[in-house]
């Protein structure tokens, strides 16, 4: 009497999946994939979302994971689409100028429990720059974080750099689509309802200065400080955000 063999089952759902906006961004695409071809957690997949990009964007992001076109404009657009077929129970949300440090993925997958719904991480300036701008950039996404945590302030996560429960995040509907800035402030506002929003001391990026360097340090506080204000008290941040390329 011949045994029957026992086949193993295979799971071949990846714990995390990783989405990456792209529009003309064949100059700085080699970041993000060379970050994630690093990574010490392997158990991933990535996934690129591509708005009418006129250069080798597209041909340059298949050679490393699976891209999906979105003609439709905006970065909460872009950034659902490609949640909409994620297949990890983490998501990772990363722009296409930012490069992650080689233990991103693995301190995100350990940072998530039962009570956590999302968390971000440091984001530093990935070319060389002023010490002012080094600065700026440790206050906001350093200093402001561990503060906020420690006092139990609210956490909000910053689009090029968090991660999220896919279930979580489908349960508040994702991105507010209608929304061209601060649409990752508004989702955290929802996200907090849902459970609580960590900081990741060691889950960091860096990330282009471009549009700081495009625009002076002083003309991008006075933007962002005047954008808080409008966010939080008429409940409508500002609609033109144009790209810097």
């Amino acid at each position: 009497m011949q045994r029957r063999r026992r086949t193993r089952r295979i799971d071949t759902m990846p714990k995390i999946s990783v989405i990456i906006p792209t529009m003309n961004e064949e100059k700085y695409l080699r970041y993000p994939i060379e970050g994630l071809k690093k990574q010490s957690f392997k158990d991933f997949e990535v996934i690129f979302v591509d708005h009418n990009s006129t250069d080798r964007t597209r041909q340059i992001a298949r050679k490393y994971g699976r891209v999906l076109i979105e003609g439709r404009a905006g970065i909460g657009v872009a950034r659902n689409t490609g949640a909409r077929v994620a297949k990890g129970r983490i998501m990772v949300f990363l722009d296409a100028d930012t490069k992650p440090s080689r233990d991103l993925l693995k301190s995100y997958y350990n940072a998530f429990n039962e009570n956590i719904v999302a968390a971000t991480g440091p984001i530093l300036p990935l070319e060389r720059t002023t010490k002012r701008v080094k600065i700026g950039f440790r206050l906001v996404s350093v200093t402001m974080p561990k503060v906020a945590s420690r006092v139990g302030g609210r956490i909000n996560v910053v689009g090029s750099n968090f991660a999220v429960d896919k279930k979580a995040f489908d349960g508040v509907r994702g991105f507010n689509e209608k929304l061209k800035t601060y649409e990752d402030w508004d989702l955290s506002k929802r996200l907090r309802k849902c459970g609580k929003i960590t900081f990741i001391k060691k889950a960091v990026v860096r990330t282009s200065t471009r549009r700081v360097e495009a625009w002076g340090m002083r003309k991008y506080f006075v933007y962002h400080a005047g954008n808080v204000v409008r966010y939080n008290l008429l409940k409508k941040p500002k609609e033109q955000y144009a790209p810097i390329r």
